[in-house]
């Protein structure tokens, strides 16, 4: 499986100048071939600026004559999808953008649109909500009618408040309510797919406005649907981040009331780990409450931070249904393998249990170098 940043690598610039070879061939594409000597050193957003920016200067003229090329590369180049489609979208946006009409503008909507299916177009859509938020989500709400289930998809993914790997829209991080329509006529798509990208555009807007996504899943739970498991599966994963935090309203939602239970641990099996092992714990959890208990369970790591401070992550563990009386034991391991997305710093941590929202004991241990 190739790294993140070989998605972008020299087969697709050869595929998209090929690809431009068919559509446009009196263009020489200098710069385009020139990129893929310059690819190595760059992550896979700038591997995708870096050919837009080729594309833009290759292929000169306005608007109408871009979207020309790229209408007949995708009629008549067979090799004209894949990853390549990021810098194409991208460089149609900019150039809709700096046309500054609202017919290039429109016409940019529903070029990204036709171009979805073969790679996502939500990254370049930032690009037109940043210049016209309200004409943009105009067009983007008569997405969610369309037939296919990529451009269903778009509409919810490429308007998400923090798309990974994607610059902000600020505009919708000031409006939140702005993409809701969208979200609401997409939430009972037949599309799985759909469904998903709408539950993590609703969990993107849960860690600015807590307690409107609750309200709105609240409501989509109790409308009429085709499908109320799938709803309640959304739900669910729109709001992970609110279960981690402990949000009351979420956790009620949810049906994780608070719960009458008799803690004991997390015990550990040893107070220190090397940087590349795991941490092994166990704890039991004995319900006291005359009724079963329903307990999202999930436990905390307070990370050592460089400047010798603390920062905490939570982490999900299992949901159960513990009867009247009854306890349940559980085992664990945390690891600390390497990864790319978090670094570790030797020194004091610790550890914690979450039961529906509510933190319970601490077992401090100490992170070994290797």
């Amino acid at each position: 499986m190739p790294f993140a940043d070989e998605l972008i690598g020299t087969p697709a610039v050869r595929a998209l100048v090929a690809s431009l070879h068919v559509a446009a061939p009196k263009a020489r594409l200098t710069r385009l071939r020139a990129a893929e000597a310059a690819l190595g050193p760059l992550s896979l957003r700038e591997r995708s600026d870096l050919l837009r920016d080729a594309l833009l200067e290759d292929l000169p003229g306005d608007y109408a004559s871009l979207a020309a090329v790229m209408r007949t590369a995708a009629a008549e180049a067979p090799t004209f999808t894949g990853w390549l489609i990021w810098p194409v979208t991208s460089a149609i946006a900019v150039k809709a953008v700096s046309d500054g009409g609202p017919k290039a503008f429109d016409d940019a909507l529903a070029l990204l649109a036709e171009l979805t299916p073969r790679l996502t177009a939500e990254f370049a859509l930032r690009v037109l909500l940043n210049h016209d938020l309200d004409r943009a989500l105009a067009k983007i709400s008569g997405w969610t009618a369309s037939d296919n289930h990529d451009v269903r998809r778009l509409a919810s993914e490429g308007t998400r408040p923090m798309l990974p790997w994607a610059v902000r829209v600020p505009a919708i991080l000031a409006s939140p309510k702005s993409t809701l329509p969208i979200l609401d006529a997409l939430y009972q798509d037949e599309s799985e797919y759909v469904r998903r990208s709408v539950a993590n555009h609703l969990n993107d807007l849960s860690r600015r406005e807590p307690d409107l996504v609750v309200e709105t899943a609240s409501a989509w739970l109790a409308a009429p649907g085709a499908d109320p498991p799938a709803t309640t599966r959304l739900v669910r994963h729109a709001l992970r981040t609110l279960v981690k935090q402990g949000h009351p309203g979420a956790l009620a939602l949810l049906g994780f009331t608070p719960a009458r239970v008799d803690v004991t641990g997390p015990l550990l099996v040893s107070d220190t780990v090397l940087i590349g092992d795991a941490l092994a714990f166990t704890a039991s959890i004995r319900n006291l409450a005359p009724e079963p208990a329903r307990l999202a369970i999930d436990y905390v790591v307070h990370h050592r931070k460089a400047n010798g401070g603390s920062t905490t992550k939570t982490f999900k563990l299992t949901t159960q249904v513990v009867p009247p009386g009854e306890t349940y034991e559980l085992t664990r391991e945390h690891s600390f393998r390497l990864i790319t997305t978090r670094r570790y710093h030797p020194g004091p941590h610790a550890l914690e249990l979450q039961i529906n929202g509510v933190r319970s004991g601490r077992a401090d241990f100490n992170l070994l170098a290797e």
